[in-house]
């Protein structure tokens, strides 16, 4: 006489039943496939070990951590919009459960996820979606602290178009009240900074007392003529922590918020406004990167990390640009090849990014955007020197793919070494990341002065 089912068995096969009611049109299939599944031996099934969601408004991306690879293949439905995906060799367990709990209700793409044995050795998932999607499901190969990934993106059939963020930033801001009360005290501290700095660049308090000259001196820093585009790129983000320091710091959260009051900083300024490369918590390629930085067509672009070495006594903040005759020194080529590999830890799908690669790989740099960005890095690695220790007195160079833009002025700013157990404890500070974007902000500044971009032969 068969044994009856354990009260845990029990459980699955309830759960199988109530959750995939609706998807072939027959419970009781269901039903006689989970407990064929659970009376009858078959080959080791593959184990999730974790499960993660990254929502933004740029994609949401769904992440499932295996033991070893799997085969998967995807179904997309309309009316509803619904994606189906089969994962053959995989048993329903907490693990896979664990995803329908981890879909908020603010995802931008995904409504409810619901789980499913399809048959035995083969689990279903089926997002129903809040409007159709272009879905890319892709396997990862081990990388970093990562075993083997099946990764499902889910980016809008229409694909957000950078400018058009900016421009809607921009009109979003203009539409807030002039002076708003300020509820966040570094925010306020910032608008003083800026206030204080621009009565003293319209009075002549630094000039000797006596009458005004009849004429102005020669070596006043020549005007910004119109609105300047900063990129600002947070270095990292979703399936790449970046480094992480000793207390549990992880550089991306780190370099996020420094993107982030840098931005309000730039903001503040009449003539200037910011883009943010990565304004959350998730991935963005390299290559990607790069491409909004143009997109926008940015004058500037600015790459915030906070990166460790394996020397837990280097300190102090550096300045990076890129070079195209191999690295400054070996910590400036070990950064960048671990700065490189971003693509891989982060998770790239091949297939779709071939394109922007080889425009990356055309684009090639030219000698005046290393020479233009060589000028903007010496300004802000001076405004650093004053915040806190540097590494070294001077920029240094490396072959980083975030600083490949032809014509935009790139730097990459490593704010500290959060390796260095003191450092990463200034790094979690609030006020010493203010202050550090403080320090960006007149480096960015004072490039711009001494050297006011052209006219645009397009206005954004």
């Amino acid at each position: 006489m068969p044994e009856a089912p354990s009260r845990g068995k029990r459980r699955l096969l309830s759960f199988a039943a109530g959750s995939v009611t609706g998807l072939t049109g027959a419970r009781a299939g269901w039903g006689a496939a989970v407990l064929l599944a659970l009376g009858t031996p078959a080959a080791r099934a593959a184990s999730i070990l974790a499960v993660r969601v990254w929502p933004a408004r740029d994609y949401t991306r769904v992440t499932l951590e295996l033991d070893e690879p799997l085969k998967s293949t995807q179904m997309q439905l309309s009316d509803p919009p619904r994606l189906v995906v089969d994962l053959e060799g995989l048993e329903i367990d907490l693990a896979l459960r664990d995803l329908v709990a981890r879909i908020r209700p603010e995802d931008p793409y995904i409504r409810q996820v619901r789980v499913g044995q399809h048959r035995p050795g083969v689990a279903r998932l089926v997002f129903d979606l809040k409007s159709a999607v272009a879905p890319q499901l892709f396997t990862l190969a081990p990388a970093g602290n990562y075993r083997h990934r099946l990764v499902l993106d889910l980016h809008p059939a229409v694909p957000v178009d950078p400018l058009k963020t900016l421009v809607d930033d921009v009109r979003a801001r203009a539409a807030q009240p002039t002076q708003p009360p300020p509820e966040d005290p570094l925010a306020a501290l910032l608008r003083e900074r800026l206030q204080a700095q621009e009565r003293f660049a319209q009075s002549d308090t630094a000039a000797p007392a006596g009458p005004r000259p009849a004429t102005r001196g020669k070596r006043r820093p020549p005007e910004v003529a119109r609105m300047v585009t900063i990129a600002i790129d947070a270095g990292h983000g979703g399936e790449d922590p970046g480094a992480i320091g000793r207390r549990g710091t992880q550089e991306k959260d780190v370099a996020l918020r420094i993107a982030q009051m840098l931005r309000e900083r730039v903001n503040l300024h009449p003539d200037m406004r910011a883009y943010m490369v990565r304004d959350g918590d998730y991935f963005v390629p390299l290559a990607t990167r790069v491409a909004r930085a143009r997109r926008v067509q940015a004058d500037l672009f600015v790459s915030i990390h906070a990166d460790a070495v394996v020397r837990p006594q280097a300190s102090g903040a550096s300045v990076y640009v890129l070079s195209e005759r191999g690295a400054s020194s070996s910590t400036a080529r070990w950064l960048a090849r671990r700065e490189n590999d971003s693509d891989r830890i982060g998770g790239v799908n091949l297939g779709s990014r071939n394109r922007e690669v080889r425009q990356l790989l055309l684009d090639l740099t030219t000698t005046a955007q290393i020479q233009d960005s060589s000028r903007l890095g010496h300004f802000v690695l001076s405004e650093l020197g004053d915040v806190g220790q540097l590494h070294k007195p001077r920029i240094e160079q490396a072959g980083f793919a975030v600083l490949k833009a032809p014509d935009i002025p790139s730097i990459l700013v490593e704010t500290a070494f959060i390796s260095n157990p003191r450092e990463e404890r200034r790094l979690a500070d609030t006020r010493y990341q203010a202050r550090l974007a403080e320090a960006i902000f007149r480096g960015l500044k004072a490039y711009l002065q001494r050297h006011p971009p052209p006219p645009k032969a397009r206005a954004t």
